[in-house]
């Protein structure tokens, strides 16, 4: 089976990085035997903005359409483009072009990572963010000037993209031991969106009594993730509140460096997005230190997308044995850099594959 993979390494890290994701899925074909990828790389960035004025050519979205997946490695480089005009340029633009209405991000803990927590107990969560509207609208805008400007930002949130978002994380849940759904909600706070939210929630949990659910304000959400990880399972969350529960999500697994998401178009019209949670990092850049293991878990998430979980698992796998081997980089506490962090899993995923 050929897999046709858009690679857009975009900005700082996100060029060092990729190149390891790329390794680990060439070696997951090879050591699959039935499976194949073909990447086609594209040069858009910021460098590419201050030379042509948009981070995308304009036939971008139609290029994009014609692969399987994009691989992203990260965008943004405020230096010379403001984040807002390099994130809605190609990411967001991507995101919702392709429907990409699922942002799935998990939150485990690693074997080797040491935990900021005291008393982790082992958690285990996947994060569903709805991908596509909600907070992160572009409605919106400013009046008078002075000190009596305005400014007004939308909130949008409809039936049908909160339905669909919260579907997927009651199926998700009905795959996993636990069996717990807890939905991200402020509705004592924001009083028409999140209402409208639990509304939405409770009526469709009635469909799967064989789920445990439950509403959790997102400031006490937020709590249980450092306090007691390990009783939640999978979380729904709005655009917004899922956002900041998964960067406090790869804060307690130890890095965000690891942090790994995938883009989802669930109906498979369009092509899904695979990238690391943890951007550009414009400060570390250059120095050859960047955590690959973001890019390498996206890729993992990349082959169970398409069904090949066996193998993703073992190149998982590989990455905890080279973690509990300490070969890290500097954000784990390690001496490793990047190029030697990516060899030590893909030879430890060779040795896993041949057996």
């Amino acid at each position: 089976m050929i897999h046709k993979i858009a690679v857009i390494p975009g900005d700082g890290i996100g060029r060092e990085v990729t190149p390891s994701g790329v390794k680990a899925l060439e070696l997951a074909a090879e050591l699959h035997g039935g499976l194949r990828f073909e990447f086609e790389e594209f040069p858009w960035n910021s460098e590419y903005y201050v030379q042509t004025g948009r981070m995308m050519p304009d036939n971008a979205i139609q290029t994009l359409k014609n692969f399987d997946a994009i691989f992203l490695g990260a965008i943004g480089n405020p230096a010379i483009v403001p984040d807002h005009v390099s994130l809605w340029g190609l990411l967001i633009e991507i995101r919702r072009e392709m429907k990409q209405y699922i942002n799935l991000r998990p939150v485990k803990q690693m074997r080797g990572v040491r935990s900021p927590l005291a008393n982790p107990n082992n958690f285990d969560i996947v994060v569903v963010r709805e991908n596509s509207e909600g907070e992160y609208s572009p409605i919106g805008g400013k009046m008078t000037a002075g000190e009596d400007e305005i400014s007004i930002q939308n909130a949008v949130f409809s039936k049908k993209g909160t339905q669909r978002a919260m579907r997927f994380a009651f199926e998700l849940a009905r795959q996993r031991e636990k069996r717990f759904l807890t939905s991200a909600t402020k509705s004592n706070g924001i009083v028409h969106s999140m209402p409208f939210w639990d509304g939405i929630f409770t009526e469709l949990g009635q469909e799967y009594q064989d789920i445990r659910q439950t509403s959790t304000h997102i400031d006490a959400l937020s709590a249980f993730f450092v306090t007691k990880p390990h009783t939640l399972d999978v979380v729904v969350a709005s655009n917004l509140f899922g956002d900041i529960l998964t960067d406090l999500g790869a804060a307690i697994m130890g890095s965000i460096g690891i942090a790994p998401s995938a883009n989802i178009n669930p109906e498979r019209k369009y092509p899904s997005m695979f990238e690391p949670v943890h951007g550009s990092a414009p400060d570390i850049a250059g120095q050859g230190i960047a955590n690959p293991i973001g890019q390498m878990w996206s890729a993992k998430m990349l082959l169970d997308f398409f069904g090949y979980q066996e193998i993703g698992t073992l190149l998982l796998d590989s990455i905890e044995d080279t973690i509990d081997r300490g070969i890290v980089t500097p954000d784990l506490g390690g001496q490793a850099d990047t190029t030697e962090v990516t060899n030590e899993i893909l030879n430890r995923f060779r040795q896993k594959g041949a057996r």
